[in-house]
């Protein structure tokens, strides 16, 4: 007698198209279809987890030169300033003092400026 994978290919079926739900025509529809698009979005997933980090680092390096040429120092000033001041915090909390505690930044600046100084 012929067997057959039954109740095993139900559910990987429906596995898939689980994941495919909101894919548009064929792309949620079509076993096929569905294997290769989820493929294609696995890999512009794992892509773009990395992509997201340097989008942010760019992200940061913008809002902190902005807000160091408001007080007169360019950023590789500014981060050449902070490693000769032996501060040691990153761009993405740097960047958030600069917008939610400006006070406090300014006073970072101040350190900045005063260890290019000497």
């Amino acid at each position: 007698m012929r067997t057959t994978k039954g109740a095993a290919r139900r559910k990987a079926k429906r596995r898939l198209f689980n994941k495919a739900k909101g894919f548009r025509g064929g792309r949620s529809k079509l076993l096929r279809t569905v294997k290769e698009t989820l493929i294609r979005a696995g890999v512009f997933a794992y892509r773009d987890r990395k992509v997201r980090k340097r989008d942010f680092r760019r992200l940061w390096i913008t809002r902190l030169n902005a807000a160091c040429r408001e007080h007169g120092l360019r950023y590789s000033e500014f981060i050449f300033g902070l490693k000769k001041a032996g501060i040691e915090l990153d761009r993405k909390v740097l960047s958030e003092m600069a917008i939610h505690e400006p006070t406090e930044f300014a006073s970072v600046i101040k350190q900045v400026k005063s260890a290019i100084a000497t």
